[in-house]
């Protein structure tokens, strides 16, 4: 598949390489986003490339040495009692400028603890010639290396660089079809390119479904636990916690019920799971983020979402590859799925359209009383920069939509939400397809096309 993307972090990466000191780089993120494939593109002919596994430290400092022996030749001939020996001999031996990436750093920290402490006295060498890049999947563990005051690392990196999934667009570019069958896609597969990769031998997504996520052999039947087991102590709570979100339990307060624990003990576990990118936590429009008793807790990443609705329940029926009940389900509830995951494409579409010649700050959902003293919702709302406008949305996704009642629905909303007074309201509905019997002249529509073009 080929190489999405990424020219931000391709474009610090090099910068830092083509310096004229030896610089420092970090590189983590969610496994299988891309960051090996970033770093082998980014390398320059004679950098040194070394990918960790989980062996004990002598072995993988002869693995280390053998791939340094690739471009150093001879290297490998010398025994290393030590990473230290190592780093030294490399550093007397390597061209000028040249590069050391350590893929996978967190396997080698596992096997010598010593080694952050190694690295710094190494980066703060005076001496030191090459430049140092170390990778990881954990993002617990590089989190803690780097990022942390009390990190021997802290404050040391030229580049901090996380590899965070892809934006929906850009799923356009790696599979056949229209921009709803990519929306499709993009709502089980998510943003991450190697579930893309894996997808593309397929000649459907219902076949990609079965073959790669109910089949109990498939390669993507048990990611949860590998993407888990990386970055959180306890799988059993976190995956408990993913499933009753993804099931209707969006609140602290019913998850602490259905769990038997009491609400204090899982804001740390939750806000882990918010700070590695897998749930997300909503409050409504123009709420204090700090003050605020409205939070609702979601799933913020579209293949869990799917896997704790549909694997995680069915795990029984799936061992007996009884996969056709499963998908016979799947399938019925998939328009509601790709629904919810439209939405929020709508939602973060919203900052990078240009409606009326306002740009939007981040686009939110409202619920709450109106003026009419009745309870309501709003899929999306969002203030312009300046302050003086309103966007109000709309999301839809039906095979048809009578956009007229849909444009009522949405303007007696309006007339009803509580936060408008002086300011000027835009409009705008998302559409699966437009309504082709009637255009609204005072409504703006956005289509699922729209949405990916700016979404890259």
């Amino acid at each position: 598949m080929p190489f999405f993307n990424r020219h931000r972090e391709i474009d610090r990466l090099a910068r830092a390489l083509n310096s004229g000191h030896p610089g420092f780089m970090v590189v983590y993120g969610r496994r299988r986003c891309g960051k090996s494939r970033l770093l082998q593109h980014t390398m320059r002919p004679g950098d040194i490339y070394s990918l960790a596994d989980q062996r004990e430290e002598r072995l993988q400092i002869q693995a280390t040495a053998g791939d340094i022996d690739r471009i150093i030749p001879g290297f490998a001939e010398a025994d290393y009692p030590s990473w230290e020996s190592l780093f030294n001999t490399l550093n007397e031996r390597a061209k000028e400028g040249m590069a050391l990436v350590l893929d996978e750093f967190p396997y080698l920290v596992q096997s010598c603890s010593a080694l952050p402490s190694l690295v710094q006295k190494f980066i703060d060498n005076p001496s030191r010639r090459i430049h140092l890049v170390i990778c990881g999947s954990s993002q617990r563990m590089m989190h803690g290396l780097v990022l942390d005051a009390v990190a021997p690392l802290y404050g040391r990196a030229d580049e901090i660089l996380k590899i965070q999934p892809l934006e929906s667009g850009w799923i356009m570019d790696a599979i056949e079809g229209d921009s709803i069958s990519a929306i499709e896609h993009y709502s089980i597969l998510g943003g991450v390119p190697r579930y893309w990769e894996l997808a593309s031998p397929f000649a459907s997504l219902g076949v990609i479904v079965k073959e790669l996520i109910l089949d109990r052999n498939g390669v993507l039947h048990r990611e949860p636990s590998r993407i888990l087991f990386d970055d959180v102590r306890t799988i059993a709570q976190a995956s408990s916690i993913l499933s009753l979100i993804a099931n209707g339990c969006h609140r602290l307060s019913e998850i602490g019920s259905r769990l038997g624990k009491p609400v204090s003990s899982l804001t740390r576990p939750v806000a882990t799971l918010i700070e590695l990118g897998y749930v997300r936590k909503e409050q409504p429009f123009g709420e204090n983020p700090k003050s605020s008793k409205k939070s609702l807790y979601k799933i913020d990443d579209p293949f869990l979402l799917f896997w704790y609705r549909h694997v995680s329940p069915n795990q029984s029926l799936l061992e007996a590859d009884l996969i056709e009940p499963v998908m016979d389900v799947v399938l019925q509830r998939l328009p509601e799925h790709v629904s919810e995951v439209w939405e929020v494409l709508a939602q973060r579409s919203v900052p990078c359209l240009s409606i009326e010649g306002y740009q939007w700050k981040t686009a939110q959902r409202w619920w709450g009383k109106g003026t009419n003293g009745k309870q309501m919702e709003l899929d999306l709302v969002a203030e312009s920069f300046d302050g003086t406008a309103l966007l109000i949305g709309e999301v839809k996704w039906e095979k048809t939509t009578n956009l007229q009642r849909v444009t009522e629905k949405l303007n007696e909303s309006i007339a009803n939400f509580p936060l408008v007074k002086g300011k000027k309201v835009i409009p705008v509905v998302w559409l699966k397809q437009g309504d082709s019997r009637k255009a609204e002249p005072d409504v703006h529509v956005v289509t699922p096309a729209d949405a990916l073009a700016v979404l890259r």
